[in-house]
């Protein structure tokens, strides 16, 4: 998991927890990929007829 966390936000989990502004930057950026992903899906439901 820490490997993760620092390939994709450039920032250890310890810099995660212990500073709100950076857990701020990645929770932002987890909903926006979640709600881009919603709309893909809706997308390709809409386009297969469900």
């Amino acid at each position: 998991m820490e490997k993760a966390m620092n390939e994709y936000h450039k920032m250890s989990i310890a810099e995660y927890e212990s500073n709100l502004a950076n857990r701020m930057k990645v929770e932002r950026e987890r909903e926006r990929e979640y709600q881009e992903s919603k709309q893909i899906i809706a997308e390709i439901d809409n386009q297969l007829g469900y």
